[in-house]
């Protein structure tokens, strides 16, 4: 099954295309199908010593190796692999945050579009412990969208480190523009956080499309707290209600906030992407997660922000 971001429908307006898929039971979860490259059967895997819990071991796939998650494990549930090998099951290999990852799940069910509006935030049952972005109904069956990102940063585990350099390029009054964050993934707002914590940047969050534009009317609104007002939107593309897309035009349609500097910020690779971004008016996009590169742009958003305050 190759579904690499080619599919018509996966790049028309407000839709979301899915790909389900179960681990080991009935219950079906979802991936979004532009992070996916191809479907292919469980191949030879090689153990990898001192490796975390989750990793199966490595594939070579066209001369390129690539780590294999157990889903499953990965999320809490029960393992898939079996001692001896994997004689079954099926990896799906992504490309997300510039780097290509497999996830080896039971089967692959369907591909599906849903709008965007008809994915919701997770439900607060699920625990702080959720690794879902978001969910939506499919025959009768609530989906959940698993935070890939959330889970990949788990495996692998790196600390956010921005080099001391970037920041002396920070304009003078830079400290003083107000940053919004928006992000379904818990974890990607949080290595977004720390990120802006050490450029000394204050910031606010919002966890989709939908309360980012609520805060921004409110907080930029004719008559606000001037201390209040935000400056700056730094926002994932992909989020439960509203996206990232959808955002970017009602800030550029709306008279108080069209002035605002616009950063999209997602694990979506491609140069259709960065197309979109243009399309919509925002004004910088970037493939996560870079800690370096971050840094930079937000130095780059707060010059303009200054420049544009004056």
């Amino acid at each position: 099954m190759a579904t690499q971001n080619s599919g018509s429908i996966g790049n028309q307006e407000n839709h979301l295309e899915l790909l389900l898929f179960h681990l080991g039971d009935k219950q079906r979860f979802g991936i979004n199908v532009l992070k996916v490259s191809e479907v292919i059967p469980c191949p030879f895997l090689t153990k990898l010593p001192d490796s975390h819990a989750s990793v199966c071991g490595v594939a070579t796939l066209r001369g390129e190796a690539i780590s294999v998650v157990d889903l499953s494990q990965a999320i809490g549930r029960s393992r898939l692999q079996k001692e001896g090998g994997c004689k079954n099951g099926s990896v799906i290999v992504t490309e997300i945050n510039r780097t290509k990852q497999g996830f080896l799940v039971a089967a692959v069910d369907r591909i599906v579009v849903r709008d965007w509006k008809n994915v919701l935030p997770p439900p607060k049952g699920l625990g702080a412990r959720s690794y879902s972005s978001g969910v939506t109904q499919v025959d009768d069956e609530l989906i959940q969208i698993l935070d890939v990102e959330r889970i990949m940063a788990e495996v692998n585990h790196q600390p956010i480190v921005i080099s001391q350099d970037l920041g002396k390029d920070m304009p003078e009054g830079g400290h003083d523009q107000r940053v919004l964050v928006v992000d379904d993934s818990s974890m990607a707002r949080s290595q977004t956080v720390k990120t802006l914590e050490q450029l000394q940047v204050p910031y606010v969050t919002a966890i989709d499309g939908k309360e980012a534009l609520e805060l921004l009317k409110k907080a930029n609104a004719t008559g606000a707290d001037p201390a209040g007002r935000i400056s700056f939107v730094l926002s994932d593309i992909e989020m439960p209600e509203m996206d990232g897309y959808t955002l970017t035009k009602a800030i550029r349609q709306d008279n108080d906030l069209r002035d605002l500097y616009i950063l999209l910020h997602t694990s979506l690779n491609g140069a259709i992407n960065t197309e979109r971004a243009k399309q919509c008016g925002a004004n910088a996009f970037l493939t996560k997660f870079v800690p370096n590169d971050l840094a930079s742009e937000v130095v780059k958003g707060m010059q303009y922000c200054v420049a544009n305050a004056a």
